[in-house]
């Protein structure tokens, strides 16, 4: 059971983010092996596109926006925020000499671990209230005392489905400080 556990929910959550950082560190390297390092520092504007892009899951969840179907939404959501966090990764490279840049790469790096936490709770929760109802049916249980019966499970999902919240102000975080990072960059470039 143990095993299973680990294989089922831990080891994908472990292998995205692995994922993420052994491809920013590969694609940095290559830039530094072709001595083309420049092009790390104008991947940010794409990588913050896409991560915008990105937010178009979120905008029809909330109703501002009505195009799209939701489930194939969440799949760009979770494609886009995971590419344009590769790109920025790049972009922050292994140069550490601004405070404000960091502390943004921190926060999308808290975000896409958030989003990641979220994600596979969720989904766990999710098949183990189906399992349960499945096996309750399954004893010929009727759909009044299958309702009374998982009346907690579905309460715990139901507050597993609000880890938005803390998702939120995560996101809104990394939002601020990607913003102040852009203003910044903006208002100190060389222009000359």
């Amino acid at each position: 059971m143990q095993a299973r556990l680990i294989r089922r929910e831990v080891l994908p959550f472990v292998l995205s983010l692995a994922a993420l950082a052994a491809a920013a560190l590969l694609i940095d390297a290559a830039l530094h092996l072709l001595d083309i390092v420049w092009i790390g520092r104008w991947l940010g504007i794409p990588g913050t596109l896409l991560i915008l892009a990105s937010t178009a899951y979120s905008l029809r969840k909330r109703k501002l926006i009505k195009a799209g179907k939701p489930a194939q939404l969440l799949r760009w959501h979770e494609y886009l925020a995971w590419l344009g966090s590769l790109l920025l990764l790049v972009h922050a490279g292994i140069h550490f000499n601004a405070i404000l840049a960091w502390l943004a790469v921190w926060a999308m790096l808290i975000t896409v671990g958030s989003g990641l936490t979220g994600k596979y709770l969720l989904a766990r929760s999710k098949r183990r209230l189906e399992a349960t109802r499945k096996q309750m049916r399954d004893q010929g249980l009727t759909p009044a005392q299958l309702a009374d019966r998982t009346y907690w499970d579905s309460l715990t999902f139901d507050m597993v489905k609000r880890w938005r919240v803390v998702h939120f102000p995560i996101t809104l975080a990394f939002a601020v400080l990607a913003i102040s990072h852009i203003v910044a960059t903006f208002l100190f470039w060389s222009w000359k």
